[in-house]
């Protein structure tokens, strides 16, 4: 079976490099690595370049099964110039053979070799673009494509020197954006997340752009809100970040966008790393003025003052429920 897929893929018409194609998909490991070992990896390559949709389609997914988990191969790809020509077909914009072409990308971009090649190849405004919903007017892109891209993002911004221009392409507004069309609670909003958090802890311009961008700070409070855990543990941490960066100026607008609701059901039933975040942030949100004072009140007297101080900050009206998560955090932080 080897020999025949090696044979037709280098020198068989176009319905037998088809099949080959499609063979080479079913063989074990062991076989495909000996296969990409004879160099089968160019002529799939090459039959991406036709205009030919079934062998194109073949092709991705032959590739795809040659670099599934062997980080040599994946570089070998690279090497062999199958990112330009994975770029060129995202121009085809045919839904399903975007979403092979993106996971392509997340295949060689898990490799650490390739990361610089990807972002040197202008790979990084096509996909923010296709996850902002610009590369296709239909936008008929799949979740899953989306997804893939995101991952595939977040691959590469385990790179350093990759965020700068992971930055400058527009990915803290195309990530606010999904933050803003989609559920607060869906897969996507969970990796978006995940992404932004990496960004912002890593760029002091990501940092900027986010802070400053309109609505931001009110999304975040409401994935607070409403989020799956792990996204809330995320949404926290940012507004953390954003409230260490200028406690003066982000102290105000996060409390008047409602934040203490969810950041006290946070420090009580929160990840545990979301608990200690949003105690973290609940403390900056303080008024420090009369925090020398409060050590000497009782909890009662407490539990009143930072009611009065969030009310002076044009807090929403919050009723008992919240009364007892003031009175469980303050009991939290007083241990």
């Amino acid at each position: 079976m080897e020999e025949f897929v090696a044979q037709n893929l280098c020198n068989g018409s176009r319905e037998a490099r088809i099949q080959a194609a499609t063979q080479l998909g079913k063989l074990n490991a062991k076989q495909r690595h000996k296969l990409a070992e004879r160099g089968v990896a160019v002529p799939l390559i090459s039959m991406l370049q036709s205009q030919d949709y079934e062998a194109i389609e073949a092709a991705l997914f032959s590739l795809l099964s040659l670099a599934f988990g062997n980080e040599r191969n994946k570089i070998r790809m690279v090497k062999l110039g199958v990112i330009p020509v994975l770029l060129e077909l995202l121009q085809s914009q045919n839904e399903s053979l975007m979403e092979l072409i993106i996971a392509a990308f997340l295949v060689i971009s898990s490799c650490g070799a390739n990361k610089l090649a990807i972002a040197a190849s202008g790979a990084i405004p096509v996909l923010v673009k296709i996850l902002g919903g610009e590369y296709d007017d239909t936008n008929s892109i799949s979740i899953q494509a989306k997804l893939d891209a995101v991952a595939t993002l977040h691959n590469l911004s385990s790179c350093s020197q990759i965020i700068p221009s992971m930055v400058s392409s527009g990915i803290v507004f195309t990530l606010l954006h999904l933050l803003h069309s989609y559920e607060k609670s869906s897969e996507l909003v969970d990796r978006a997340m995940v992404l932004l958090e990496d960004i912002i802890a890593s760029s002091e311009n990501a940092l900027v752009q986010t802070s400053g961008a309109g609505g931001a700070i009110r999304a975040f409070v409401e994935t607070i809100e409403e989020g799956s855990p792990p996204c809330k543990e995320h949404a926290v941490e940012i507004l953390l970040l954003i409230c260490q960066s200028c406690r003066e100026k982000y102290r105000g607008l996060i409390l008047r966008e409602g934040a203490m609701p969810g950041l006290l059901q946070l420090s009580v039933d929160g990840t545990f790393r979301a608990k200690e975040k949003a105690k973290q942030l609940l403390l900056l949100l303080r008024d420090r003025t009369s925090h020398r004072a409060r050590s000497k009140q009782s909890k009662h007297e407490l539990v009143e003052q930072i009611m009065q101080e969030i009310d002076a900050e044009g807090e929403k009206v919050m009723g008992t429920k919240t009364l007892r998560l003031v009175e469980d955090m303050i009991a939290k932080l007083s241990t």
